[in-house]
């Protein structure tokens, strides 16, 4: 039982101002794994006090200087990757089999990178008679998800530290531990006092608190698209700068000649892990009409292969949803799904194996209409939607047909024609062939999936003001 009591603020740990603690449920056991305080309004007071106190001392801090601290933290998280995955993986619900690697060591990878990030904040470049060089941005406010909570918090904290940032961080409810287990590693290296300082709370309080404080001169949010909206109207009205990664109902295009079978394990795969709620899980399987059949089959059977189950077996390839609510949401989906006509083929209810825990069945729809709700809308759970095509032309119409554009998939009979076909797609990452996630690069989504990058150089970016000094 992990029980928090206090906040990290100012270097130390203090007793909040706000009243009340939050349990957190194992969605797997729907029993009380831990606690954490409820911070209010005077405690985000508190904590943009002493990130603004900070803030001066910090960003003239030497490039080099800063960077030992990151490459302190990444020591820290590498020697403690297995707590923090248990962690997770106890709040989340995550299997073991995923937990570590996707959780934790690919956060740890996105962390080091800044290592040597941060010595760009030292360039000068001369145009003209102008010198033009690189600022930090000030206070940042961090408001993270919970679906991805250490990679979220790592994508901001790392570039925000090596650009010489302070920040806020509040987590989310619903997985707010890691956030305190990270919080001690960063009191462990010696952080000077300030730098990062932790809330948790209520998005209500907490979150709104923070977007619209006077001196907070960033936020960055990830979470919902309806939430990011309400992130910026808070953030509007003292024009700080706001960075959001918000939903996605991502494609995935596969070529009449891709390797059918290949393709399709891989987009069930990459939908169901993490039971579905990934913002980047490519959801709409997008089939050319003269093998659309023979994909059905192999996506019925694949999904059927995969085996629900206890996050700490090493078998298990999915876990529960999160939460109570998120699993009502996903199965009001699959309901929503089903009056619109779109033909079941496997899942939507509740699997009758366990007695407890907040699981839905791995879902399969096919005949999908892409005007449909279920193709239109963020499920956030593992739910698939088939959907055929009769040209290129048509496919390449209905991967556009959204929303959204955070992240989109293609699957070839080669490296250049699946290259040809991403080119078209209007989403901020395309995977071509099965490619790996890479912490080099930006991420980051077009249209109502969010501005911003987060990752790489352009990540860094993000927490840069660009001075001109004429000379």
């Amino acid at each position: 039982m992990l029980n928090h009591k206090t906040l990290f603020i100012d270097g130390r740990w203090q007793t909040p101002s706000g009243r009340g603690i939050a349990e957190v449920i194992n969605p797997a056991t729907e029993e009380v794994c831990g606690s954490v305080p409820l911070g209010d309004e005077l405690d985000v007071e508190n904590a943009v006090a002493s990130a603004r106190r900070a803030f001066a001392s910090w960003s003239r801090t030497p490039s080099s200087v800063r960077a030992g601290y990151i490459r302190a933290l990444a020591d820290q998280l590498r020697n403690r990757a297995d707590e923090m995955a248990a962690v997770i993986t106890t709040e989340l619900g995550m299997p073991v089999q995923w937990c570590r690697s996707v959780q934790v060591d690919g956060p740890i990878t996105g962390l080091e990178q800044y290592v040597e990030l941060a010595h760009l904040m030292d360039e000068v470049r001369e145009v003209g008679n102008s010198l033009v060089i690189r600022e930090a941005v000030g206070v940042c406010a961090f408001i993270n998800p919970w679906n991805y909570p250490l990679h979220q918090l790592i994508g901001k904290l790392a570039p925000a530290l090596a650009a010489g940032c302070t920040v806020v961080v509040k987590p989310s409810q619903e997985t707010p531990l890691h956030a305190f287990l990270l919080a001690q590693m960063i009191e462990d290296i010696g952080l000077p006092a300030g730098v990062f300082n932790l809330v948790s709370g209520p998005g209500s309080k907490v979150g709104e608190a923070l977007a619209k404080h006077p001196d907070v001169d960033m936020v960055s949010f990830t979470g919902s698209t309806g939430a990011g909206v309400r992130v910026a109207q808070a953030a509007a009205p003292s024009v700080k700068r706001v960075c959001l990664e918000l939903g996605g109902k991502s494609p995935l295009l596969i070529a009449e000649d891709a390797d059918l079978a290949a393709a399709v394990r891989y987009g069930v795969q990459d939908v169901m892990i993490n039971s579905g709620q990934t913002c980047t899980a490519l959801t709409r399987m997008l089939l050319p009409a003269s093998r659309y059949a023979e994909a059905v089959e192999l996506a019925l059977a694949e999904t059927l292969s995969l085996r629900m189950g206890d996050p700490l077996d090493p078998q298990s390839f999915l876990g529960p949803m999160c939460s109570a609510g998120q699993k009502r949401t996903v199965l009001d989906y699959i309901k929503v799904g089903q009056q619109e006509g779109a033909r079941l083929l496997c899942g939507g209810d509740t699997p009758t194996t366990f007695e407890r825990g907040f699981y839905v069945s791995p879902t399969l729809f096919a005949d999908v209409d892409n005007r449909m709700r279920i193709a239109q809308e963020e499920i956030f759970g593992p739910v698939l939607c088939l959907i055929p095509y009769a040209d290129e032309a048509q496919a390449i119409q209905i991967a556009n047909d959204s929303p959204f554009g955070l992240s989109s998939g293609v699957w070839a009979g080669s490296a250049e024609r699946a290259l040809q076909l991403g080119r078209q797609l209007r989403a901020g990452q395309c995977f071509l062939n099965g490619a790996a996630f890479n912490y080099q690069a930006p991420f980051g989504g077009y249209k109502q999936s969010g501005n911003g990058r987060e990752w790489g150089e352009e990540g860094l970016n993000e927490f840069v003001e660009v001075k001109a000094i004429q000379v």
